[in-house]
């Protein structure tokens, strides 16, 4: 593909970041990831992705994407120990008083922890000539031409505490919901974009088990929904290594307990018995991680009159869904190929012309976490047509 560039730089080295700088390393001649934290060698959690100890799963049309950006990832996952999933088929769905109908499909999601995705995927980024990342390094603030309105590079500093002004010729912020772009604008001269936020004020509890040929037959996953009269919800989904993951949980305080008896009466009280069959008696492989999250957040970027050249945002520094939906990475790698999409036409603009082609990818996927939210009567917010 015909290049931008000489140099793009990608803020944020999860799973957004690295999707973002696969993609930048079309067109650009080389592609620099900065990540705050120290990276692990191994399948292990991290500092800077607290979310990333609990329940995940890649929707097909993730798992699809990942494939298309790097040939054989799916393949190479599943050869380590992740599980292909239909995800109509193989996962029993639980909401609003009913069972889904279980029916093959050709909806292939991958059941897989989120530190082995995110080391896979980085591990696939990495082995691009032209991509390099650099950790334990945070990004203090964009340097601009105020005269021309272009973004020229970035400030950078060490965990050493030494900073140093580095060029480029696009900055992609995929710092996540923490993302200080708001901010940054601000100081710049430009207007920050308007946000909409929708709290829900969960608490999930979440432990490794060993997975035995006999729990839930001929099923990988349950997902019990949060939903009339209770609001709970739990999930459970096979992993590597013959573990199940389980997440249990619910809103405004009622949350799974932190003592090993508490645990499994929360899973007892759920409104199907599966996850508790399973549980009741399987041996822990973890101790309990709890997990709080506020509210969905998106920005809409989108509606900005004016924004520098060379700088945009990206994943969860857009819109950042309640977790129990699991749609974040999915969005996020819809993101990228619409990235890619923008860049084949040229780099000018491209701020204002990806954030257009973002806003349907995000308008469902918020759709069905907001909708879903404020069906529970404390979610505050307007609700629409569709919420009864």
């Amino acid at each position: 593909m015909e290049r931008r560039g000489k140099q793009a730089i990608v803020i944020g080295g999860s799973i957004g970041g690295l999707l973002a700088a696969r993609v930048l390393a079309y067109f650009y001649d080389a592609v620099t990831v900065f990540e705050r934290d120290a990276l692990p060698d191994t399948y292990e959690p991290r500092k800077g992705v607290p979310q990333g100890r609990h329940a995940h799963g890649l929707l097909a049309r993730g798992r699809e994407v990942l494939d298309e950006l790097f040939p054989g990832f799916s393949e190479d996952a599943v050869s380590q120990g992740a599980i292909y999933g239909d995800v109509v088929d193989d996962v029993l769905w639980f909401n609003y008083g009913v069972y889904l109908h279980n029916t093959p499909s050709s909806l292939k999601g991958l059941l897989i922890s989120r530190p082995m995705l995110e080391e896979l995927v980085r591990r696939s980024v990495l082995r691009l000539p032209n991509v390099r990342l650099q950790e334990q390094t945070e990004i203090l603030e964009p340097i601009c031409d105020r005269i021309a309105g272009r973004v020229t590079g970035v400030r950078a500093q060490s965990l050493a505490g030494a900073t140093e002004a580095i060029d480029c010729d696009l900055l992609v912020d995929a710092s996540g919901r923490g993302s200080k772009s708001p901010t940054w604008l601000e100081a710049l001269g430009y207007a920050k974009p308007r946000e909409d936020s929708i709290r829900v004020d969960i608490g999930y509890m979440t432990r490794f088990y060993r997975r035995r040929p006999e729990h839930l037959p001929g099923k990988q996953a349950v997902i019990l929904g949060a939903c009339r009269p209770d609001w709970r919800f739990g999930v459970i989904l096979a992993q590597e290594q013959d573990r199940w993951i389980v997440t249990l949980g619910g809103y405004f305080g009622d949350y799974a307990p932190s003592d090993d008896a508490g645990y499994i009466e929360f899973a007892r009280g759920l409104q199907k018995p599966e996850i508790f069959e399973v549980i009741k008696d399987a041996e822990p492989l973890t101790p309990l991680t709890p997990y709080r999250f506020a509210a969905n957040l998106r920005r809409y970027y989108e509606e900005l009159t004016r924004f520098p050249e060379g700088f945009l945002v990206f994943g969860d520094g857009l819109c950042s869904f309640n977790p129990i939906y699991g749609q974040g990475m999915t969005v996020a790698s819809m993101e990228a190929l619409a990235l890619r999409q923008c860049l084949a036409v040229g780099s000018q603009e491209i701020a204002g012309r990806f954030f257009r082609a973002a806003r349907p990818l995000i308008d469902i996927p918020w759709q069905i976490a907001v909708g879903s939210d404020l069906q529970h009567p404390d979610v505050e917010g307007k609700r629409p047509a569709q919420v009864y």
